[in-house]
C-alpha cells in the first residue's frame, strides 16, 4: 500500500512527500483539487464538446495500436486543441455508434495555453509548488489532456513511461493526473509499479520522423507488471509521477465514466529534442506557471 497524503492542507512538498516520491516514483495527494474546480472543468469540457464539429475529423486514439501516431491531426496537436475518439465508438462500417459526448476518448494537447479555463486549472499554485518541490528548476507546461474513460468502451492504456513520449535531456518530465471523478478499479483507475522508475532512460523512445513516427526500443525487458499496485483516486485526488514511472489502466467496462485531467511539465533548462512528437511553432514556446 502506497502512502497517501492529505492534499486539502497542502502548503508545500514536505520531506516525507519527497522521500515517498523518490522511493516509489509517485506521490498521491487526496483532495488537492477542490470538488468545485473538478465540476467546473467538466462543465466547461461539456460545452467544448457541444461546439465541436464531429464531421471535421475522426481520429481514433489507442495506446495498443497507435495508428493515430501517423495521423497529421494528432501530430499537429501540440499547439492547439484536438478531439480523439474511442476505438469502440465505431461499428464495423466505420460509423459512429455512440452519442458524441460518449464517444470521445480524450481532448488534447495545448488547452493549458489556448483556453483560459484550462489555463487557470493548470496553473494553480499547488501544481507550481509541487513541480519545484520535486526538483523542476524552471517549470514549463508542455502538454495537457482531458481523458474520459467512457463507460463500457473506455480503452485500455498499456504499461508505459511518459518519458517515452515527452523527452528532455536530462529527463525532467513530471506528470500531474487529476481525478475529476472517483477513479476505482471498477472504472479503470491507474495502476503503477512502485520503485520501477530508477533508471536513466525509458524503455523506448517515441520519435518523430518527418510526417510520421517510429518507436525505438532501448530495453526489451518486460515491465514487472506482477508488482503493480492499484492507485484508486477519489475525486480531487492528484497523482504526481515522474516520466520514468511505469503505469497503465485497464479498459472500462463499467457503467461509470472516469474523467481525468493530465498535465505534463518539463524543465525549461533541459534540452527538448527536435524529434519529440510534440512540437510547437517558434512563436508559441512552452510557458511556465
Amino acid at each position: 500500500m502506497l502512502p497517501r497524503f492529505d492534499g486539502r492542507n497542502f502548503t508545500g512538498v514536505t520531506v516525507e512527500m519527497r522521500n515517498a516520491f523518490d522511493r516509489d516514483g509517485v506521490l498521491v495527494l487526496d483532495g488537492l483539487v477542490p470538488t468545485q474546480m473538478c465540476d467546473d472543468l467538466r462543465t466547461h469540457m461539456n460545452g467544448m464538446i457541444q461546439s465541436f464539429d464531429a464531421d471535421e475529423h475522426a481520429s481514433v486514439f489507442s495506446t495498443t495500436h497507435q495508428t493515430h501516431a501517423q495521423d497529421a491531426y494528432f501530430l499537429s496537436s501540440g499547439h492547439t486543441t484536438r478531439f480523439f475518439y474511442e476505438e469502440e465508438a465505431f461499428d464495423n462500417n466505420g460509423t459512429l455508434n455512440k452519442p458524441l459526448e460518449s464517444a470521445i476518448n480524450k481532448v488534447g494537447h495545448a488547452m493549458h495555453d489556448t483556453d483560459p479555463v484550462f489555463s487557470r486549472f493548470s496553473r494553480q499554485l499547488a501544481f507550481s509548488e509541487l513541480a519545484q518541490g520535486l526538483g523542476i528548476q524552471s517549470p514549463r507546461l508542455a502538454q495537457s489532456m482531458y481523458i474520459f474513460k467512457q463507460p463500457h468502451i473506455g480503452g485500455e492504456v498499456v504499461c508505459h513511461q511518459d518519458a517515452t513520449f515527452i523527452r528532455t535531456r536530462p529527463n525532467s518530465c513530471l506528470g500531474f493526473w487529476v481525478a475529476l471523478e472517483d477513479a476505482t478499479e471498477e472504472n479503470g483507475c491507474l495502476w503503477g509499479i512502485p520503485g520501477a522508475h530508477k533508471s536513466d532512460m525509458p524503455k523506448s523512445l517515441f520519435i518523430r520522423e518527418g510526417d510520421g513516427t517510429r518507436t525505438h526500443v532501448l530495453d526489451e525487458t518486460p515491465y514487472a507488471e506482477e508488482k503493480r499496485v492499484s492507485l484508486p483516486a477519489p475525486k480531487g485526488t492528484v497523482l504526481v509521477f515522474g516520466g520514468l514511472f511505469p503505469h497503465m489502466s485497464s479498459a472500462n467496462r463499467s457503467d461509470k465514466s472516469r474523467h481525468a485531467f493530465t498535465l505534463h511539465v518539463i524543465d525549461g533548462d533541459a534540452d527538448y529534442p527536435a524529434d519529440n512528437w510534440l512540437q510547437r511553432p517558434e512563436d508559441m514556446p512552452f510557458k511556465g506557471f
